[in-house]
């Protein structure tokens, strides 16, 4: 994996370019929805999934895009033969670079919505429309399917406690209750993913949901269900180190933005939360208003450039924060 914010940048700009000359005007102008699915050497299971997609939801039409993380095997030919747009990506970096990497290239392709899943068919496709739904009506910027809510399948009790511990943790740190901090059925206006700061390779369920509770988003949990996995093996990697980096990256991103909205924004936020009842309801509004990205061209998307600064405001097209221009809050933002 790689570390540095400019080898990472090279990767994604080769990465693009090859994918835009390769679908051409299929990735300038994709469909309003876009779902997004992050892939390492998964072959023999993400065709079915593919295959298992809807062709449209909430009335609009879907596109699939596939970014392979340095895949050995037939995993890009795979995805390619049942009709994905693969981004086939030589280096493997981790699920958080490829998701964000997938988020990029829909943003450039004009996608207005868009939808995540794994390449491993633990999630409903069925449960896709109840997941966007509530973005497609103006209810919320972003929503996240629960299994606490919901149900799964997996019986293990380190998984089951460390979702509840993670959930709890990050409830209380953001003041907002949440109930599944690592459900991978997820739904968002496609600009919400250029409006926050992500730099985590790995693990980056929880810095997504962080970065966009901190920065005032409307947020939703919804019931789905998680299944066990029929094919291949999970590449979380074992329970305690998976907990351990996934506990890491929670208390960095809180951090971090924490540090971003400085001492005054945080006494604010404090003071504001202190007159709703604590551990509101999943779906409450966050209280940080912050700048929305605009989308990005395809043409502008393939042109190389230095890493983006880490500073406030609207970030670049990869994700990370930008400059301060063109501020907007994400409450006057037109709705769809």
């Amino acid at each position: 994996m790689t570390s540095s914010p400019n080898a990472d940048e090279a990767i994604d700009t080769a990465a693009i370019e090859a994918f835009a000359a390769q679908y051409g005007d299929r990735a300038a102008h994709l469909p309003p929805v876009s779902i997004v699915i992050a892939a390492f050497n998964e072959e023999g299971v993400l065709g079915s999934v593919v295959e298992s997609l809807p062709p449209s939801l909430c009335g609009l039409t879907t596109s699939v895009i596939v970014v392979s993380d340095g895949s050995r095997d037939g995993t890009v030919a795979e995805g390619r033969a049942h009709g994905a747009l693969v981004c086939d990506v030589p280096v493997n970096r981790g699920q958080g670079a490829a998701l964000r990497l997938g988020y990029r290239l829909a943003r450039a392709g004009t996608a207005r919505y868009i939808v995540t899943t794994d390449a491993d068919g633990q999630y409903n496709p069925a449960e896709m429309e109840r997941v966007l739904g509530p973005v497609v009506s103006g209810e919320a910027d972003f929503v996240t399917g629960s299994r606490k809510l919901g149900s799964q399948e997996t019986k293990d009790p380190v998984r089951r406690l460390g979702t509840w511990v993670f959930a709890v943790t990050i409830s209380v740190l953001t003041g907002q209750r949440i109930t599944d901090s690592s459900f991978g059925l997820r739904a968002m206006r496609a600009e919400v993913t250029g409006a926050v700061r992500l730099e985590q390779p790995q693990y980056q369920s929880s810095e997504l949901l962080i970065a966009v509770l901190a920065r005032g988003f409307r947020v939703l949990e919804v019931p789905a269900t998680i299944h066990k996995r029929q094919v291949g093996e999970s590449k979380k990697g074992h329970n305690v180190l998976y907990g351990l980096h996934f506990a890491g990256v929670i208390a960095r991103t809180w951090w971090r933005e924490r540090q971003r909205r400085g001492p005054r924004s945080a006494t604010a936020s404090s003071t504001a939360s202190a007159g709703r009842p604590a551990g509101g309801p999943a779906g409450s509004r966050a209280h940080a208003a912050e700048p929305l990205a605009r989308a990005e061209p395809m043409a502008s998307a393939t042109r190389a450039g230095s890493a983006p600064a880490a500073g406030d405001g609207p970030a670049a097209p990869d994700g990370r924060a930008a400059g301060a221009d063109g501020r907007v809050d994400p409450r006057s933002a037109k709705r769809t």
